[in-house]
């Protein structure tokens, strides 16, 4: 039995694609998901399963949800161990952790699109990639930041959702690492 993190892209934003946490649970553990715990509305999830397959997890969760609320949502799934190295790699171990956000991507992306991201508009920010990961530093709040999901998306061509770091803290906490 492996312990895994799904997170999910836009929802609960602004009112739009609406997912209760408890209908959520409730549903995932229908599917056969184990220990299905939420944390936060901006969907975050930590469940047991037997699945070993990322892609697996993937469609099983974003297809449930299509078929119960309507809509398709992006999944990205998690193995513990590798949001568990995505804190112990961080090269901004110089910046402050409140203003550091973690850019999780379904796929690696190329190496060439990779080297070929253009610097942050805003000076004060940075960023640096690390396989599946995009760490995020943006003194000025996510909110303002132009290094969002959808910049790393266009310029790398994979599906991306990020979270701040107390949020990625707290799911390993609930994961029980």
């Amino acid at each position: 039995m492996e312990t895994y993190i799904a997170i999910l892209r836009g929802i609960n934003v602004s009112g739009h694609n609406k997912i209760p946490m408890a209908e959520l649970r409730e549903l995932l553990t229908q599917r056969g998901l184990l220990d299905v715990q939420t944390y936060i509305q901006s969907g975050n999830i930590v469940f047991k399963a037997l699945e070993e397959s990322f892609g697996a997890l993937n469609r099983m969760i974003g297809d449930a949800i299509q078929e119960h609320f309507g809509y398709q949502v992006p999944v990205i799934v998690l193995k513990t161990n590798e949001l568990q190295q995505a804190f112990d790699h961080n090269p901004l171990v110089d910046k402050d952790t409140s203003k550091l956000h973690i850019t999780f991507l379904a796929d690696e992306p190329s190496k060439e699109l990779a080297a070929a991201l253009p610097p942050s508009p805003n000076p004060r920010e940075s960023f640096a990639v690390e396989g599946k990961v995009i760490y995020v530093y943006c003194p000025d709040g996510y909110g303002r930041t132009k290094l969002n999901n959808m910049f790393f998306e266009r310029k790398l061509k994979v599906t991306a959702t990020t979270r701040n770091w107390k949020t990625c803290m707290k799911l390993l906490e609930l994961a029980g690492n």
